[in-house]
């Protein structure tokens, strides 16, 4: 099974990145999910604050790649050929797929902050802000986690300035170059 893994920065594409990949027939499992899923489970709601919390708190009770192992069991039940892991926030996360898939590619996104704080502003998830502040704040939180370490690390880079059209095309190409001929 080849599993490609998705990081970038909040707002930076990823969550549109794994929708043209489900729409190309790639399932995909969005790390965060398995945050949210805790989250709802302690009877929390889903805020920026509160998901941090329990991202960090998973991280520090079961080490840095904690939310990947949480990950490998739903990427091992995939029948397809070809998985998306989109949400990875870590070098640690990445050590972990690279040891269990050998057949792993990692594609990181980037956007300006300017770009991404415009996102955010306008696509209405429930651990969305407006604020610059909050963005830099959920940035440096993420970045502990080794998040720019991942990022260097990729195999494929994506600088996201572009419309959606156009990110759209590059996101096809990069799936087809990769081995999603779907």
């Amino acid at each position: 099974m080849k599993v490609i893994g998705v990081v970038g920065l909040p707002a930076s594409g990823k969550g549109e990145f794994s929708k043209i990949a489900a729409e190309m027939g790639i399932p995909v499992i969005v790390m965060g999910d398995m945050i949210r899923k805790t989250v709802q489970e302690r009877g929390l709601d889903p805020t920026d604050a509160n998901l941090g919390a329990i991202a960090n708190q998973l991280r520090a009770e079961q080490g840095m790649d904690a939310i990947a192992y949480l990950c490998v069991p739903e990427i091992e039940r995939m029948t397809a050929p070809i998985v998306l892991v989109d949400g990875i926030r870590g070098d640690a996360e990445v050590t972990v797929f690279r040891r269990i898939f050998p057949y792993f590619t990692l594609i990181s996104i980037d956007s300006s902050f300017e770009t991404r704080l415009e996102r955010i502003k306008v696509r209405g998830r429930s651990d969305d802000f407006v604020s610059a502040d909050k963005l830099r704040a959920r940035d440096m939180r993420e970045q502990g986690w080794g998040l720019q370490n991942a990022m260097e690390s990729a195999d494929i880079h994506i600088m996201n300035e572009k419309t959606l059209r156009e990110f759209s095309h590059e996101v096809h190409r990069i799936l087809k170059q990769t081995g999603c001929d779907s």
